[in-house]
């Protein structure tokens, strides 16, 4: 019997912290050979999209895969769990609320291990769904104090500043334009489907962090190439990742303006196989596009609280 958990199972028991740590576990497994990953394949139909995420952990015991539709009337999102001795089913998780976390949680890695020391204020473009995970992620990756949200929708960002203040205890406020979001932010979050890019690349602070989340197709772009050129560092999750799909990236790779032997996979930061940041000067950026081993860790870590606390319906799968 495989357990079945609700978004309103996983939001009972999935936290920031719980997503960051299973997101970390994730990454440290890739860069040690203990995982493996393929990147996200698609169907198109003319109404419809199938996405497919899959990968393996079995340092901790699982396999899987994410598959999602995307469609005018909404997106559909789960994750099924596999026990990685004997291929048994070990949950169906419905995932929408968890893939926010975990793909927040991803950006709460990669500025715990890129930004600055004394980082305090973050300046995040979007108010959305998916930039929900990114401030709460933030929050509970860094002690930060003041958080600057720009988006088109006044009256959208200052609803989600008030949630997202109530929520982190941190000080959400609006900006009133993309420059004063970036001008004195030690930490850039992008968090949009923006097709051109978010801000001018002369208002980033020397040193500062970038999380760039959105950008996760050619048509897709949220930083400008001359970001990018101002980037002593740029991470990403996984290079196979980024070369099929980051946005921000394609046209200089195509271009010859960056090579892919430049991308620092993030779990190589984190094992100390590749440098992060060397100075505090130095300006960095993190492109973030997915992954299925980042969800299958969070869904694991979801699944055994869900039932320590006698959540979820077992069904009969095998």
């Amino acid at each position: 019997m495989a357990l079945f958990l609700s978004e309103n199972d996983v939001q009972q028991v999935l936290t920031a912290t719980m997503a960051i740590e299973a997101v970390e576990s994730a990454h440290r497994d890739l860069s040690l050979g203990l995982a493996q990953d393929t990147p996200r394949a698609r169907t198109r139909l003319p109404q419809t999209v199938l996405h497919i995420l899959h990968g393996a952990l079995p340092a901790q015991g699982v396999l899987g895969y994410k598959a999602y539709t995307s469609n005018r009337s909404g997106n559909r999102f789960y994750v099924h769990l596999f026990d990685a001795v004997s291929g048994s089913h070990i949950a169906v998780v419905e995932a929408d609320f968890m893939g926010m976390m975990r793909t927040g949680a991803a950006s709460g890695v990669a500025a715990r291990a890129l930004a600055r020391p004394g980082a305090r204020v973050a300046g995040v473009f979007g108010a959305g769904w998916q930039a929900e995970g990114h401030v709460r992620a933030l929050c509970a990756a860094l002690p930060l104090e003041r958080i600057k949200v720009f988006a088109r929708n006044a009256e959208r960002v200052a609803d989600f500043c008030r949630r997202m203040g109530e929520a982190t205890g941190v000080a959400v406020e609006p900006a009133a334009t993309p420059e004063a979001t970036v001008l004195g932010s030690d930490l850039v979050g992008t968090v949009t489907t923006a097709a051109e890019p978010l801000f001018d690349a002369a208002w980033l602070e020397p040193g500062a962090h970038i999380n760039a989340a959105g950008s996760n197709a050619l048509i897709r772009r949220e930083l400008s190439e001359a970001t990018l050129k101002r980037c002593d560092v740029i991470v990403v999750d996984s290079v196979p990742a980024a070369l099929a799909e980051a946005g921000d990236l394609l046209p200089l790779l195509e271009k010859g303006r960056l090579h892919a032997r430049q991308l620092v996979e993030l779990g190589d930061v984190l094992t100390g196989r590749a440098a992060g940041r060397t100075s505090d000067e130095q300006i960095t950026v993190f492109e973030s596009q997915g992954m299925a081993i980042q969800d299958l860790a969070v869904a694991l870590r979801v699944v055994a609280t869900a039932r320590e606390r006698g959540l979820g319906t077992e069904v009969p799968l095998q």
